[in-house]
């Protein structure tokens, strides 16, 4: 791990300085687009003098964003194969000299073309609201939240809202069980009333529901007798458990788990369900498939899988996790956009020609019906993936 990390560091220094130095033949030829990353490396926390303040490990909560920025180092390498005349600038947001408002303040960011980010919160917030000010497009990589952004056309969150996913769970719902019995099952939480919230706006949108669906409010247990008493044993039982709580998706999988076999149930959980132990074990709920929404599915079959598995394995001697993966593709896609539009770049995100690992469906969010600008723009494409003994798979 230690010789891991004086990777880390070279990422952010050397590398931004080849790319400067590789693209200078171009600049009196043709235009070099300028692209900044931005993600958490805590550098300044992690290093000393070029050295790690640790005589052992790196900390494993940056490691994410390291994979990230690796990710997209190995795409801005990519693409010069191809000609594309690109500048990549890689940012640390938790440096201490230099954070994102100092950058702004002495106008580093003025002349970027745009900003690609894996990152949430205040930083989130920063770069979102530079966006807005100078249009400079804003690419959130990671971050499955509008962060209370509005009028901002230029922001584009690739990882799909929780709202968004509700959406995406009704789509399938409506074209596949549409006459099954719908229950959602509620424990209380405000993110909960949201997610009901949700569902009973996309319900009602004619002024009467569209679809039969029952909610139940339970407490923080569930008894497969209870269970069993509300669902229809001659036809599908579509439940919904509305909520990101790991212990509510164990209550209400055990109750499910313990009456399949005589009740046909579909259980779809929420986004996040996948990162949850409860459903890694092989053997845990035993051919009782478990479902939830996702943007992202990579069925790694394809020529840009196989170079960034083997310029990932050439350079760290491992595999890519999935936050190489997100940050390839990332920088890969935009900076293809952006080389291919580099007027009319928030009307081409669609472009399926570029795709690399993921469909992507991207739509303007308004919350006012009358506003003149979108407040950003969302990937409305979701896939719904089955978790069965272990594995995960796309069912639609």
């Amino acid at each position: 791990m230690k010789k891991r990390s004086c990777y880390i560091l070279m990422i952010v220094i050397v590398f931004i300085n080849q790319n400067l130095f590789a693209q200078s033949n171009y600049r009196n030829q043709q235009k070099v687009y300028k692209v900044a990353v931005f993600a958490p490396l805590y550098l300044d926390s992690v290093f000393a003098n070029s050295q790690l303040r640790s005589d052992k490990t790196i900390p494993k909560f940056i490691m994410p964003a390291v994979d990230f920025v690796q990710g997209t180092q190995i795409a801005f390498d990519s693409l010069s194969l191809y000609n594309e005349h690109v500048e990549a600038f890689i940012y640390d947001t938790k440096s201490f000299l230099q954070p994102i408002p100092w950058l702004i303040q002495n106008k580093l960011l003025d002349s970027i073309d745009l900003i690609i980010g894996s990152v949430k919160d205040v930083d989130f917030k920063q770069l979102s609201d530079f966006s807005a000010k100078t249009n400079i497009p804003f690419i959130s990589a990671t971050y499955p939240n509008d962060g209370g952004v509005t009028d901002n056309p230029n922001m584009i969150i690739m990882n799909s809202t929780l709202k968004a996913h509700c959406e995406g769970i009704y789509s399938y719902i409506l074209q596949n069980h549409g006459t099954d019995k719908i229950i959602i099952l509620k424990k209380p939480g405000q993110q909960e009333d949201k997610i009901i919230s949700f569902f009973k706006i996309l319900n009602e949108q004619e002024g009467k529901p569209l679809l039969n669906i029952q909610t139940i409010k339970i407490d923080s247990t569930i008894s497969p007798y209870f269970l069993k008493s509300r669902l229809d044993s001659t036809k599908n039982n579509i439940i919904i458990a509305g909520s990101l709580d790991e212990a509510f998706a164990k209550t209400v999988t055990d109750a499910c788990f313990a009456i399949h076999k005589n009740y046909p149930v579909v259980l779809i959980g929420m986004p996040n369900w996948d990162g949850f132990k409860i459903f890694t074990t092989k053997n845990a709920y035993k051919d009782f498939p478990v479902h939830f929404t996702t943007p992202y599915y990579n069925s790694k079959n394809s020529l840009f899988n196989t170079i960034l598995t083997t310029e990932y394995n050439n350079r760290y001697k491992t595999k890519p996790s999935d936050m190489a993966y997100k940050g390839f593709e990332t920088a890969y896609l935009f900076t293809k956009i952006l080389v291919k539009y580099p007027g009319d770049f928030i009307t081409h995100l669609n472009d399926k020609s570029l795709s690399i690992f993921n469909e992507y469906n991207f739509r303007p969010v308004y919350f006012k019906k009358n506003s003149k600008n979108a407040d950003y723009q969302e990937n409305k494409h979701l896939y719904v993936m089955r978790i069965l003994n272990g594995a995960v798979t796309r069912e639609w």
